[in-house]
């Protein structure tokens, strides 16, 4: 037994050794290629993401709503779903969260309107996903399909109500809506540029998440129905009704990302209000390798790239997209690496 748990951690190891040496191994040419050097990008880009505590504070800033939409994800992946729609249920959540803020603004206390726009995102987020789900089980539209249309049904939705009903005063620009009042921005500890708030209810959404996988029926049931749905029958399980409930658990934490967006970050709502954390969250969970441990690290180290990034136009003239160029070639080779390993077992 000792044996083979040391064989596995050591076959774990060498994956993630020849994953990140293929991945950086490619983006070191890529800058090259620009006539930069490589060392220095990613010192400037260590620097601009872990240099001090207030460029952590930015960092943890972009890691909770990719933890938040990891973390709903790992629900439909495990059920077996593509929810590529999560891009739009971000959007749904902001816009919830946005319309509760915007009309409920005098109804009393700010605490309880801050409380109710999170949930408004959470319901809002879990319909629109929900929408997704029925296009698949009832429809016949595969997940993939229905999930990108709604995402650019959301988009549609969101420029329309900053420009038409939500537009600021006699300013017509992409700045967004009128700015909240201050009393209904999520609040804050003095010095800090993140709400403890935000990173106590990301931790405990990973909690929560972790528990319910491995320990209720849900978890349970999406692991049935993602390994076998025929024989999932078995157990009792309907399938269709699991997937549809799988569904409103990603877009209901995908909502909060988008309300988290809202009141927290931007304290409006902008055109560009999910900064395609739905996406990149898509990334992170199959960097993981659909692995709940793994996500708080690699959602970090994502967070990071993104934040540290922000140095190379003004240190060496090169573009920020290089963040994009490192985190898409470690989801390549992480594929790359372990279709290797699969078939090494099937040889063997």
């Amino acid at each position: 037994m000792e044996r083979d748990k040391g064989t596995r951690a050591k076959s774990v190891l060498g994956q993630a050794a020849a994953i990140l040496a293929l991945a950086f191994s490619f983006t070191t040419v890529v800058v090259l290629l620009s006539g930069e050097p490589p060392w220095a990008a990613y010192r400037y880009i260590l620097e601009g993401s872990v240099g001090s505590w207030l460029k952590v504070a930015q960092v943890l800033k972009v890691w909770v709503p990719l933890v938040l939409c990891s973390c709903g994800l790992l629900y439909t992946f495990q059920i077996g779903l593509w929810n590529i729609g999560v891009e739009g249920q971000v959007i749904l959540g902001a816009i919830a969260a946005t319309a509760v803020l915007r009309w409920g603004a005098h109804w009393g206390s700010p605490t309880a309107v801050l409380l109710l726009s999170l949930l408004a995102a959470v319901g809002c987020g879990g319909l629109w996903a929900l929408a997704a789900g029925l296009l698949k089980t009832r429809g016949g539209v595969n997940e993939i399909f229905a999930g990108l249309g709604l995402n650019f049904v959301a988009v549609g939705v969101i420029l329309w109500l900053i420009f038409g009903p939500w537009k600021r005063p006699g300013i017509a620009s992409m700045s967004g809506t009128e700015p909240f009042a201050r009393e209904l921005w999520l609040p804050t500890l003095a010095g800090w540029r993140i709400s403890p708030y935000a990173l106590a209810a990301a931790v405990a959404v990973l909690a929560l998440t972790w528990w319910t996988l491995k320990y209720t029926r849900v978890g349970l049931a999406c692991r049935a129905i993602g390994r076998n749905p025929h024989a999932s029958y078995l157990l009792g399980l309907r399938p269709d009704r699991w997937m549809l409930i799988a569904m409103m658990l990603a877009g209901g934490l995908a909502g909060l990302a988008g309300a988290y967006q809202v009141v927290a970050v931007y304290h409006r709502l902008i055109p560009a209000i999910s900064s395609n954390y739905g996406y990149l969250s898509l990334l992170v969970v199959m960097l993981a390798n659909y692995r709940l441990v793994w996500i708080p690290f690699i959602a970090f180290f994502f967070a990071a790239l993104n934040v540290g990034s922000i140095q190379l136009p003004m240190m060496l003239q090169m573009d920020s997209s290089l963040a994009g160029v490192i985190q898409g070639s470690l989801v390549l080779a992480t594929l790359v690496v372990h279709g290797w390993a699969r078939k090494r077992e099937q040889a063997s």
